[in-house]
């Protein structure tokens, strides 16, 4: 009628009731910002393009449709990863999975003390001097730039948990440059091995953990190429003076002085973050584990424990993998990760009352008191930085106990 206004909706149901077709129930809307997605109902490609509408002939060919799966959430922010996706390739996925986790705490947790307990202690301590560094200054140079996460839409991110952060460079792509790299550039020489194997494994783990950061969604190719390039400036400046900082480490007097002091230093003045993100966290607990490391270190070197085997023992050999071997391998690295584990529970729950108490934060909302530097700090610094020293110390001293060293 005149002077008023039709919907295109219902200007559509008012032209098919003037040509005799049945009129379409109304379909009833969904307020913003609530209810599905606007992508729901159509599948994201895992590419990173916009996504794609479903099939039509999927539902008619008998085929279930893929159950919908959300990214793995971090419990400190207020993300709930509602973006829903579905698989095509299950081997891409969980390919890339495992890459991403080769960057995550899981895996640290299981490789560092794999290869302080069942290789070689030297090695491994190299490895946490040069992992630290690597960390450290590729989370400051995050916050420094403060580049976003790329968005999504049109990319689809697989997983949330450190999306808080900025993005460049590529942590990730930095310990899955600096990890292999430096383990090759250690133990080649020290160990007898072909140079091809520790080449192409190398090559594999830090081509799987840059493109799976792509994959995820969490990161853009430059920042993927700027961390892999930042992570081999570093190895190049540390590697020549890693024996002198481990040598230092093991026996100047005052050494855990300096290096607890140090590295709690860094934590605190590091970061002049306008908005909180799970970087400073992460990185102090870094920091912690370098410091429990290198303390555990020197007391083993000023007790005579666990000492490095002499030069003219080099280079050392494989030895056989017996059932016996295998067997006390992975005994020494199931009670230890559990004695790891239970230190970081304990150490959580004494850490955060205390600081909370010491600095007069309510702890009743305990994610949001863990947001407070005032307990973020000395929580991670602490609890990680006995998982070092036990690591280091307490866990050694527990195998020669129990005949398992």
């Amino acid at each position: 009628t005149r002077g008023s206004k039709i919907s295109a909706p219902d200007a559509v149901q008012v032209a098919r009731a003037h040509l005799g077709e049945a009129a379409e129930p109304p379909r009833p809307r969904q307020a913003q910002g609530h209810g599905r997605s606007p992508h729901a109902g159509r599948e994201p490609s895992l590419t990173g393009g916009a996504p794609r509408p479903q099939p039509a002939s999927t539902a008619g060919a008998g085929r279930p449709p893929a159950s919908p799966r959300r990214p793995r959430r971090n419990s400190l922010t207020e993300e709930d990863g509602s973006q829903e996706f579905s698989i095509r390739s299950r081997f891409l996925y969980y390919l890339f999975s495992l890459g991403t986790e080769l960057g995550n705490e899981l895996f640290y947790i299981l490789f560092f003390p794999f290869c302080f307990w069942n290789l070689d202690a030297w090695l491994g301590r190299r490895l946490i001097i040069i992992w630290v560094w690597v960390m450290y200054l590729g989370q400051c140079t995050k916050d420094v730039i403060r580049w976003p996460r790329p968005a999504s839409p049109p990319v689809v991110k697989l997983e949330v948990f450190y999306n808080s952060e900025y993005s460049m460079p590529s942590t990730h792509a930095m310990s899955g440059t600096a990890i292999p790299l430096a383990l090759l550039l250690l133990s080649y020489g020290r160990w007898q091995y072909p140079l091809m194997f520790g080449l192409i494994l190398a090559f594999c783990w830090c081509s799987l953990v840059c493109c799976s950061r792509i994959y995820m969604g969490m990161h853009s190719i430059l920042d993927v190429i700027a961390g892999f390039l930042y992570a081999i400036l570093i190895l190049v400046v540390f590697h020549p003076v890693v024996d002198l900082i481990d040598n230092f480490n093991l026996t100047y007097k005052y050494a855990p002085l300096i290096i607890i002091s140090l590295h709690l230093a860094l934590g605190i003045f590091s970061f002049t973050l306008d908005t909180w993100s799970t970087s400073r966290g992460d990185t102090a607990q870094i920091l912690g584990c370098g410091a429990g490391v290198a303390c555990g270190s020197h007391v083993n070197y000023i007790l005579g424990l666990n000492l490095d085997p002499p030069p003219d023992t080099l280079p050392l050999s494989l030895s056989s993998l017996t059932v016996t071997v295998f067997g006390k391998a992975i005994l020494r690295l199931l009670i230890g990760v559990v004695i790891l584990l239970l230190t970081k529970i304990v150490m959580k729950k004494a850490t955060i009352p205390l600081a909370c108490k010491i600095f007069c934060i309510p702890h009743d909302d305990v994610r949001k008191a863990r947001q407070r530097m005032e307990v973020e700090l000395p929580y991670r610094y602490i609890t990680y930085g006995m998982v070092g020293f036990s690591l280091m110390f307490i866990v050694p001293c527990l195998f020669q106990f129990i005949g398992l060293s």
